[in-house]
């Protein structure tokens, strides 16, 4: 099985910039969208043989995710069932039958980290909805986490060190997920590797210098362990300031 996640931030101008031919080329059995930025009805992908799912914030032109899966799943749900939480469209949640496949796009602590305490909040919930699914099968989730875990995950960790994305509190947030029996599948098979990003700002060219952040992630439970085959970081496909992540599983 291969599945791909991509944040395209907003699926309209990515359709501009090859999309659907990055798409095809894929020929992924799942394949997830983060930062839609549109609301029903905006745009009608053309996808053969995909199922579609989409979930759109309150809020147009924000946020948002999407999935397109091969495989109809036995059940799909949108959000985690927090009220707070759910306005902004940022979690689809697949049943199939031996694993839940959730896409997620996690907020952004925002410039001088105005959203860090929400974050927290919504950290410490998203964790307690993984947990309760994984009490009935595990669980594959991916998306645009919005943190670079450790140091080598960002090439410039010391002037980033209290900026959103990079904060003691952030970082703890995601050790806190690993610690509750997630698996980096990227780590897993690359645990040193360095240079490796999955976003660059648009700004200060800083994509030809590489000056990236690895953001973007699969994650799995435990139990899945055996089942890992590959993981990869498309740092050459372009279409948006992120660039899609691979996970192979059996």
């Amino acid at each position: 099985m291969k599945f791909v996640s991509w944040n395209v931030n907003g699926i309209r101008a990515c359709v501009q910039k090859g999309f659907l031919d990055f798409f095809k080329e894929a020929d992924a059995d799942i394949f997830c969208i983060q930062e839609t930025k549109m609301q029903e009805g905006q745009l009608t992908l053309e996808l053969d043989g995909y199922h579609q799912y989409w979930n759109s914030a309150v809020k147009k032109g924000y946020s948002g995710t999407a999935i397109f899966t091969k495989k109809e799943p036995v059940s799909v749900s949108y959000g985690i069932g927090i009220e707070e939480h759910d306005q902004e469209g940022r979690v689809i949640t697949l049943e199939f039958e031996d694993f839940y496949f959730i896409t997620v796009y996690t907020p952004n602590s925002q410039s001088e980290l105005k959203r860090l305490d929400y974050r927290m909040k919504w950290e410490s919930d998203f964790l307690s909805y993984l947990k309760k699914l994984e009490e009935r099968k595990p669980v594959v989730f991916c998306g645009d986490l919005n943190v670079a875990h450790t140091e080598i995950d960002l090439k410039n960790p010391k002037t980033n060190r209290k900026n959103a994305g990079f904060t003691d509190e952030e970082r703890q947030k995601f050790t806190e997920l690993l610690e509750a029996g997630f698996i980096d599948t990227f780590r897993y098979f690359y645990p040193d590797k360095e240079g490796i990003y999955s976003w660059w700002s648009y700004r200060f060219k800083a994509r030809e210098k590489n000056a990236g952040w690895r953001i973007d992630y699969f994650c799995v439970s435990e139990g899945l362990k055996d089942r890992l085959k590959g993981a990869k970081i498309l740092t050459d496909v372009y279409g948006s300031d992120h660039c899609p992540v691979i996970l192979e599983m059996e």
